[in-house]
């Protein structure tokens, strides 16, 4: 599903974002990635969605070279990933129906499908009764459902979450991480980077830490591991 050997990242300034990467996520995992800031998270994120490129190793996601991949089949790689992002990153001019059924479109699939696809994973996040409302209608939390439906409409076989609980309060981020327990109950492979020591704790998930660009700890049941 995903695989990192020996993956190293320096920036051209010189920084050493990430060294010696070895990683193995199997499907249907759920991983959390901690570690303090600047030790290199976003940057192993990144890498997945290839946004940067290692500067040496190997790195495979869904079986898929991505570091000899052509610059024409990132798209197509991609489309298999859902990303979901802190700040939401949602379309403020579309409706919470039309954030979801955007990502359809952009990979043009059939209109006729659209719309169950979307009332679908309306219905899994709790808003299909809100698929009029627009993002400046709604909560913080009740965006992130919105983007994390839009993550999920074209059923992706991994989801990556960017410290998605991060701008929202606790009670708010317990039904958030409720709504990411059952899409990885459904199969899907969850990664997500996160400081939020509470739910790591909690949920008693795979845990990878990482510390000045190197994992330090790789826990099959593991907890967050910094003070709060």
């Amino acid at each position: 599903m995903i695989h990192m050997k020996n993956v190293c990242k320096e920036y051209e300034n010189g920084s050493v974002a990430l060294h010696d990467i070895n990683v193995d996520i199997e499907p249907g995992e759920f991983v959390f990635i901690v570690g303090p800031s600047g030790a290199g998270k976003s940057t192993f994120i990144r890498l997945l969605l290839r946004e940067v490129l290692p500067s040496s190793g190997e790195l495979y996601v869904n079986g898929k070279d991505v570091i000899d991949m052509p610059r024409s089949e990132v798209p197509y790689l991609r489309r298999e990933l859902g990303v979901i992002f802190q700040d939401f990153r949602l379309l403020p001019e579309k409706t919470v129906a039309e954030n979801v059924a955007f990502a359809m479109q952009v990979i043009e699939a059939p209109r006729r499908t659209m719309q169950h696809s979307v009332n679908s994973v309306l219905d899994i996040v709790g808003l299909r009764p809100k698929y009029r409302s627009f993002p400046s209608q709604l909560s913080g939390g009740e965006q992130q459902r919105v983007a994390i439906a839009r993550a999920i409409v074209n059923k992706p076989s991994i989801v990556i979450a960017d410290e998605p609980t991060g701008n929202l309060d606790p009670s708010t981020s317990w039904e958030i991480m409720d709504i990411f327990k059952r899409i990885n109950a459904g199969g899907t492979t969850i990664v997500m980077a996160t400081h939020d020591k509470n739910i790591v704790d909690t949920m008693k998930k795979r845990v990878i830490a990482i510390e000045g660009g190197r994992i330090v700890r790789d826990e099959a049941q593991g907890g967050y591991g910094y003070e709060a």
